[in-house]
């Protein structure tokens, strides 16, 4: 049997190739809005893909199932497991074969049973895959049911999309879907849907697989699971990093009506932005803080770009992309990632060179700046983090939920914005004073750096 992972980091996610090496068909599972990587591997491994499905309707980026399955000619499949409001509005129109529990598809000589594993959302399916000749199944593909060291959050539908009850519902799902596995033997190979970086858990970790057994001896979860399903509740929903705003948006468009179309990068440009065009700074925080752009958002290039462009950037709005000095493909990649959540409307790929920027850098706080008690402070870090130590008098408002809840920052107050480092209150910075909040700016280095000038933090509030 042929499995072939395919890792996209802007968003630490796995899709899979599962290919038969006597008919060289091949079933692709979790492909994004890039469908080229996987069309690449198939292409090297000699592979016709043949079948499309994957495990559940996505939260963090726009699937790429229905865009593959009509590049390649493959059959998609789909779950039809669920509550009605969170089964698949496209089905029809796009001739998937919908999947039950025990369901079974055939890619060439291999068996993938399929089982329905609740929890992480209500449709959430999970892959059981037996090679040629093999008298039991060699691989778990698991989605984001069971990762290495954590399981997925269940909280995404209450807290992202506003189904209420949904998330104390989906942990108790997720409770019978962990005991379900005990018929599995502890040797069986597990391969997840993320790795640690995703926010689709909160304590993943950076392997690519694991065994059952070993989770029993090493995850939470299985901890949790001993305790008894009320004690698992508890433990499954504490400690959630707030889900970025723009996944309510991506379970509406995976739902409802996946894109049938692969993406198609924008034509790079090289002119002046339209009047109301979002300006998108790529550049590395202090470069964007020593020459900025009036009115851009500071979004830097790295492995977060994606999550927090999602969750701070509306789809609608027309983006102009500033690249920083040197990077050729920067405009071209960051076009690529905005499109894998959702946000397509680059119609400028690129500045020319020389633009004009502010006049003035974004000044920084220091700690004793801050401790002086004069300025409005907002942390933007996360639940868990702010539970753990948190600046005495500090206004909590975690960066993915900004957007919606900036009628609680003042204006008539300077604003110190921090973090646990300085990377997060970075952009958020950018953000505030892009929204009209000019007296914003990043308390340099953060929580650690408030904590090594000694100065107190309140805990577990």
């Amino acid at each position: 049997m042929i499995l072939h992972r395919i890792v996209e980091p802007a968003l630490a996610q796995v899709g899979y190739l599962v290919g038969c090496p006597v008919t060289r068909e091949a079933l692709a599972v979790d492909p994004t809005r890039d469908t080229a990587p996987f069309l690449a591997a198939a292409a090297a491994l000699d592979l016709h893909i043949t079948a499309v499905t994957e495990t559940h309707i996505h939260a963090d980026f726009v699937s790429g199932a229905r865009a593959l399955a009509a590049q390649t000619g493959a059959q998609l499949y789909l779950s039809a497991e669920g509550a009605d409001d969170w089964r698949y509005c496209y089905a029809r129109d796009a001739h998937a074969v919908l999947l039950h529990d025990r369901d079974r598809i055939h890619v060439g000589e291999i068996t993938v049973d399929v089982r329905h594993t609740p929890g992480h959302t209500p449709e959430h399916l999970s892959f059981l895959v037996t090679p040629p000749g093999a008298g039991a199944p060699t691989a778990m593909l698991t989605g984001d049911f069971l990762f290495v060291n954590d399981v997925g959050r269940p909280d995404l539908l209450e807290r992202a999309a506003g189904v209420a009850g949904s998330a104390d519902a989906g942990a108790r799902q997720l409770y019978k879907s962990l005991r379900g596995l005990q018929a599995l033997p502890d040797t069986l190979p597990i391969w997840p849907g993320h790795t640690a970086g995703s926010v689709c858990g909160k304590a993943l970790g950076s392997a690519a697989s694991t065994t059952l057994g070993a989770q029993r001896l090493t995850s939470w979860a299985f901890d949790a699971l001993r305790e008894g399903e009320d004690r698992f509740v508890a433990r499954a929903l504490e400690d959630q990093p707030a889900p970025p705003a723009y996944f309510a948006r991506m379970k509406r468009v995976n739902r409802d009506a996946a894109p049938p179309d692969p993406f198609v990068a924008p034509t790079l440009s090289h002119e002046m932005p339209p009047p109301g065009a979002l300006v998108i700074d790529l550049r590395p925080a202090d470069a964007f803080a020593a020459a900025p752009l009036p009115g851009a958002l500071n979004i830097p290039l790295d492995r977060s770009f994606a999550t927090w462009a999602g969750a701070l950037i509306a789809p609608e709005r027309e983006l102009a992309l500033v690249v920083p000095e040197g990077c050729t493909n920067c405009a071209g990649e960051a076009s690529r990632v905005l499109a894998l959540v959702g946000i397509e409307n680059v119609m400028i790929a690129n500045y020319p060179a020389g633009i004009p920027t502010a006049s003035d850098t974004i000044p920084q706080y220091t700690p004793d700046e801050v401790a002086a008690g004069t300025l409005f402070i907002l942390d933007v870090r996360n639940d868990g983090e702010w539970s753990a130590g948190h600046l005495p008098g500090a206004h909590h408002i975690p960066l993915a939920a900004l957007p919606e809840r900036l009628g609680e920052l003042p204006h008539d107050r300077a604003i110190a914005v921090h973090c646990q480092g300085g990377a997060r209150s970075a952009i958020a910075t950018s953000f505030l004073r892009a929204a009209g909040f000019t007296d914003a700016a990043n308390l340099a280095g953060g929580l650690d750096a408030w904590q090594r000038g000694g100065h107190p933090v309140v805990r577990g509030e």
